[in-house]
């Protein structure tokens, strides 16, 4: 993977970077603040940032925040201190897993491991969510096509799913693009009945 690491102790830098190398990664670049690390991320665009809490000006919390708005990767967070109120904001601004310094390689493995299974798991929902999204989107079409052939053709319900399905098979389009077009014409006719009258 390509790997973003922000760290403004050089030494911890090397080390970190050291340990991905090791571990077979890519380091495609090490930022020394926060500000640098989020311009570095859109750049660069890496598949995973590693990223220290303390740093000066934007810390690496905001820094995630701002990371994560613009892109969705895995977002380690690194540091000597496992205060509760940091992993509470950690969490809040998406960050994967956390990572205790020193670094040493079987911990990164882990906790590189633990936050590309969490990403996947969110990636995961959040694709479901838009299938949910579109299926009630197609249903709503289709919904709106059935009422408008009903009234048009004075058929029953039943019957106008049957047009549908049947033109959508004879077309070889999805149901949804023929009640779209159902609609359109629907709205088409209605704009001349208005204009005459």
């Amino acid at each position: 993977m390509k790997v973003l690491i922000a760290e403004d102790d050089g030494l911890a830098a090397q080390q970190i970077e050291q340990e991905l190398r090791t571990l077979g990664h890519q380091v495609v670049g090490t930022a020394e603040t926060g500000r640098r690390a989020v311009e570095m991320a859109r750049l660069l665009e890496p598949d995973m940032a590693l990223l220290d809490v303390a740093m000066p000006g934007l810390d690496g919390i905001d820094a995630a925040r701002e990371i994560l708005a613009q892109r969705a990767i895995p977002v380690i967070m690194v540091t000597g201190h496992a205060e509760p109120e940091l992993v509470a904001r950690a969490a809040a601004a998406g960050v994967f897993t956390y990572l205790l310094k020193p670094v040493r390689q079987r911990e990164l493995g882990t906790a590189i491991q633990i936050a590309l299974a969490r990403f996947e798991e969110l990636q995961a929902l959040h694709q479901q969510v838009r299938d949910l999204r579109e299926a009630l989107e197609v249903r709503k079409t289709v919904e709106q096509a059935k009422g408008i052939l009903m009234r048009r053709l004075q058929v029953p319900e039943a019957a106008a799913f049957r047009m549908l399905q049947r033109r959508a098979a004879s077309s070889r389009k999805s149901i949804r693009e023929i009640a779209e077009s159902v609609w359109e014409a629907d709205r088409f006719y209605r704009d001349l009945d208005a204009q005459e009258s």
